[in-house]
């Protein structure tokens, strides 16, 4: 019997070229969560990097006040730990598939704003910066300020849970993730390469066959992701 109980993401649309001024745009949806990206491009790189003839993509995240049930306040001088952990997460996400040095000494910024957050907003987040960066890209392969892309391939990123009946499901909303046992986030290529496997035990420990069926799970519903992505950028 298998341990799967829903392998779907909810409903995922990808609306793209919405801000005029950035580089790559896109509003993410995954169910009721929304994200607002954007991809800034800077001649540009960390100063550690300059000379190396290497190029840089890092990811900033914040969940807007209205963005939950209650109102959450801006940060501003201080970055609390899960939004540190969260960006870190997208920006190293993203240079996994990227040739730093086909981009050359520029700097390819991800910003990552939650409008709606029902579960889900980093992966959500992570999902939506693939097509934002994509977008980047092609704007300066068409500048021609780069002769070839350096995106290696796609990544998308999905949440799947073990519920108290010990049944997996993907892409938890914020009720059924706050319910669940097991917590899972999942980075992976369209190759089938996992970036990031994030997995916590909050209720029951999970076994071995759980955590096999977790990937599996996080594996078919990505498929429909990376489709959608495709889908959006006309390839």
């Amino acid at each position: 019997m298998s341990l799967i109980e829903r392998s779907t993401p909810r409903e995922v649309n990808f609306s793209i070229n919405i801000n005029p001024y950035a580089a790559g745009s896109v509003l993410a949806e995954f169910g009721n969560t929304k994200v607002h990206i954007t991809a800034s491009i800077e001649d540009n790189v960390p100063r550690w990097m300059k000379g190396s003839g290497k190029g840089w993509v890092t990811a900033e995240y914040s969940m807007l006040p209205s963005s939950t049930h209650t109102r959450s306040r801006r940060e501003r001088s201080k970055i609390g730990g899960r939004t540190q952990e969260i960006q870190r997460l997208i920006g190293r996400s993203l240079r996994a598939v990227v040739d730093l040095e086909k981009l050359g000494e520029r700097m390819i910024t991800l910003d990552c704003d939650v409008m709606v957050a029902d579960g889900g907003t980093r992966t959500t987040s992570i999902s939506g910066s693939f097509i934002a960066l994509e977008l980047a890209i092609q704007s300066l392969l068409a500048s021609g300020d780069l002769k070839e892309s350096p995106i290696i391939e796609p990544l998308a990123a999905i949440s799947c849970g073990i519920n108290k009946e010990g049944k997996i499901i993907a892409d938890l909303n914020y009720e059924e993730d706050s319910s669940c046992d097991t917590d899972m986030n999942i980075v992976m290529t369209e190759s089938g390469k996992f970036i990031e496997v994030q997995g916590t035990a909050e209720g029951q420990a999970f076994s071995r066959e759980q955590m096999d069926a977790l990937m599996d799970c996080a594996t078919e519903s990505l498929k429909i992701v990376f489709a959608k992505q495709k889908e959006t950028l006309g390839q």
